[in-house]
């Protein structure tokens, strides 16, 4: 893994030879932020040999390199689920490639189920904590010893720091943020309301398909991460509608303004 992962980076190095402080992953509905920010280059996954390209309908599939403000960023504008029939070292070879990029900080966010009773469509939610009890570690199998430890401590895999300067961003945007743990589940299929009952005994606040992978894998590496979702929808057994991708898009599409607005305002601040 380690030499595929060196691999992509000699692949995108011949593209481009920016180098990014933050890396940014945006989830479904949420990536029209690259097109906000100053661009210096843009490579397509499907043009990086051995990388695992998205096929997921909203995801465009492509690194966007550039500025937001004055800091150098790199920008996942769609991401690979473990659902989609990748293995979960593939799922979290991207956020590993941007931190061999340069990225020593990483933005995660993604659309997500409300578990919370007390939240509702349309909120957005720092990510404080999560569970991944319903997929596999990414650290599974031999320890990649130039990444990081075998067992690394994930005390804090959301950093305080950083956590505090979205509260403190999204005050002066304007924004209440909820705050709370995130669960992931392997999807594609929605959860069952049983397994909703179930996350939300563990102490689960929201639910996903995507992330919790990513945000270990970062640690692992040392980086520091901070996370926010987009409650796009309320879990099964939370509504009483039936769940579906459409709403997931056109929800994310209504916060856009405000989601854009807070990521502009952390990324200057972190």
């Amino acid at each position: 893994m380690y030499n595929k992962l060196q691999s992509c980076l000699k692949s995108i190095r011949e593209k481009t030879d920016f180098k990014p402080e933050v890396g940014l992953v945006l989830g479904s509905g949420l990536g029209d932020f690259a097109e906000t920010i100053k661009t210096e280059a843009t490579v397509e996954y499907k043009d990086i040999e051995g990388f695992p390209v998205s096929t997921v309908k909203g995801h465009k599939g492509r690194f966007v390199f550039g500025y937001s403000g004055d800091i150098p960023v790199v920008i996942m504008q769609g991401r690979v689920h473990y659902y989609e029939g990748y293995s979960m070292s593939d799922v979290v070879l991207p956020v590993r490639l941007m931190g061999l990029m340069g990225a020593k900080k990483i933005i995660l966010t993604n659309a997500a189920g409300g578990i919370n009773p007390k939240f509702s469509a349309g909120d957005l939610m720092i990510i404080t904590d999560h569970i991944t009890t319903g997929v596999p570690s990414p650290l599974i199998g031999p320890n990649i010893e130039e990444l990081g430890t075998r067992f690394p401590d994930m005390s804090e895999v959301y950093s305080r720091r950083m956590t505090d300067i979205i509260r403190k961003s999204a005050a002066e945007c304007g924004i209440a943020p909820k705050e709370g743990v995130y669960v992931q589940f392997t999807g594609p299929n929605y959860e069952t309301p049983a397994e909703i009952r179930m996350a939300s005994r563990w102490g689960g606040d929201a639910v996903g398909m995507s992330t919790a992978c990513e945000a270990m894998a970062a640690r692992h590496m040392g980086l520091e991460v901070c996370g926010i979702s987009c409650i796009t929808n309320m879990a099964a057994g939370i509504s009483q509608n039936m769940l579906n991708h459409k709403e997931v898009q056109e929800t994310a599409d209504k916060v856009s303004g405000r989601f854009k607005a807070l990521i502009s305002k952390v990324i200057s601040e972190i």
